[in-house]
């Protein structure tokens, strides 16, 4: 029996795939320029592959472009991630209330916090949170909800980077993901999202104190 070959991704998404991992596990620093040439030759590929791969960086917020200064990873601070997560806090709790009222499976974001406890080093560990998060609000029902949190996934992951690189958290968000997931298995949909609306506020009040007070943006 001839098995069915596995998709090659394209050089595009391959390349595309490796920045991201890069700069989500803090290889890539925010500031950081990424020269096409340089990559092009770390992934053995050409400089379209890297261009195109950028640009679709820059659409999710993971990079800059800038005529003068070339691309670079975005940096974070404190407006920036208030900013990442003030769409979190309007949308993930009422997602995960969302998927405990209709009784949707957690078996995933259950899977995803055991891989966070029994990981290796920081990158695993930041990747399974990430998947925990997802998990907990991809069944709500409506996808045009779940993508709109997808759309500030990167960013998000990108300001937990920089954050956990100066100040390690990780046993206190292990502490309140357990309590999160444990009260939407319980079928409390609202002790549920009231835990993560604490959990999500408390991390980006911690990691980034300074920056502009709420309801003074323009």
């Amino acid at each position: 029996m001839t098995s069915v070959p596995t998709p090659i991704p394209s050089r595009t998404q391959f390349v595309l795939e490796g920045i991201k991992h890069r700069i989500l596990t803090g290889q890539l620093t925010p500031g950081q320029a990424l020269v096409e040439t340089d990559l092009a030759a770390q992934f053995g590929v050409s400089k379209t592959p890297v261009r195109e791969a950028l640009k679709t960086l820059a659409g999710t917020g993971l990079v800059v472009m800038n005529q003068y200064k070339g691309v670079t990873v975005r940096m974070v601070d404190a407006d920036m991630a208030r900013e990442v997560y003030d769409v979190r806090l309007l949308l993930e709790p009422e997602a995960l209330r969302r998927v405990v009222c209709r009784g949707a499976s957690l078996d995933a974001a259950r899977d995803a916090l055991t891989r966070a406890d029994a990981a290796a080093d920081t990158a695993e560990r930041s990747l399974a949170n990430r998947e925990f998060h997802r998990a907990l609000y991809t069944p709500c029902g409506n996808p045009l909800l779940g993508r709109m949190l997808d759309e500030v996934r990167d960013q998000a992951a990108l300001v937990s980077t920089v954050a956990w690189a100066s100040d390690p958290s990780w046993g206190q968000e292990a502490d309140e993901h357990r309590e999160i997931l444990r009260l939407a298995l319980d079928g409390d949909a609202d002790g549920a999202a009231t835990a993560l609306h604490a959990h999500i506020a408390s991390f980006v009040r911690r990691a980034f104190p300074q920056g502009r007070e709420e309801g003074g943006q323009e």
